[in-house]
């Protein structure tokens, strides 16, 4: 999930200038951290991802303008971004952003995570197989096969199997090319669903399910993905998304409606939002199961 073309920044930010933004409350133990250095691993036009040198989680910071989209680990600031390429130095901690000439004041924090209150699986059955047709979009088809692995996982996860979804896990991470590969975004899908959905419906074991699925990603996504792509893996085995799946988890709980949140979710890069949407399915279908539901087509 990307940010914008590949191009460094050049607006030409006056020395030492200072700016303010609103942080995910992911990225609370960094921030409040003392200040630490950083670098910036990539820049595009609406945001940067800052690498901090740390063995804590989460260790990418985003920071985005407001046209950007809103990830799990962002700083959202309302001026300009300051003048800068990927390797330059930067810094976090100590409430601030330091990147380039600009300090990024932390003042005020959002939920990448907020609960949706009470949901029953009936609701769940019945939107599903309406969120499965808006994705069946001409053009919006997920960036891997969601035969092999992923479906394996989507298995897995439905069957309360421990060895197969996190077999399955294990052989997604890290597939697919770009800065989030497809299926790092297919396992955020499904992790960010059992546990919002599970939570939500009372369904345990797909909380259950989630925690191990977490755990696995805790452990062997430093290694096998790209640094960005294992922050956001890291978010998502917390229930933290992108401001995109959280409106159609929201929608799916009945708090707004369900097609235009698909549809926005659905335009997020190349394919990372039809990645997601394949997992939140995904997720959905197994909290059914795991909730003693019949199966459901489509997933």
């Amino acid at each position: 999930m990307t940010l914008g073309t590949r191009t460094p920044i050049r607006h030409g930010t006056p020395a030492h200038a200072k700016a303010f933004g609103a942080a995910s409350t992911a990225l609370r133990p960094a921030l409040e951290s003392p200040r630490r250095p950083a670098r910036v691993l990539a820049a595009f036009p609406l945001g940067v991802y800052l690498e901090i040198r740390t063995d804590t989680e989460p260790f990418v910071v985003a920071v985005v303008t407001g046209d950007a989209t809103r990830l799990p680990n962002a700083v959202v600031i309302g001026d300009p971004l300051p003048s800068i390429s990927s390797g330059d130095e930067a810094a976090v901690g100590d409430g601030c952003v330091e990147i380039g000439r600009v300090t990024v004041h932390v003042r005020r924090w959002w939920d990448p995570s907020p609960p949706l209150g009470p949901v029953g699986l009936e609701r769940l059955a019945r939107t599903l197989p309406a969120f499965t047709e808006i994705c069946r979009a001409p053009g919006r088809e997920p960036g891997l096969d969601p035969g092999g692995a992923a479906a394996m996982l989507a298995e897995g996860c439905s069957d309360g199997s421990l060895v197969t979804a996190i077999t399955a896990a294990e052989r997604l991470m890290g597939l697919g090319p770009g800065l989030t590969p497809s299926g790092d975004d297919m396992l955020s899908g499904i992790l960010v669903a059992l546990r919002q959905f599970g939570l939500a419906t009372g369904v345990e074991r797909a909380v259950w399910v989630a925690d191990w699925l977490a755990a696995t990603v805790a452990f062997d996504a430093r290694t096998r993905t790209t640094p960005i792509s294992a922050t956001l893996l890291h978010c998502a085995a917390q229930g933290q998304a992108c401001a995109e799946a959280l409106a159609v988890l929201r929608a799916v709980a009945g708090l707004q409606s369900l097609e235009p949140a698909v549809r926005r979710l659905l335009r997020l890069g190349h394919t990372s939002g039809a990645d997601l949407a394949w997992g939140l399915r995904a997720g959905m279908s197994a909290v059914l199961r795991l909730g003693g539901m019949a199966p459901l087509p489509g997933r």
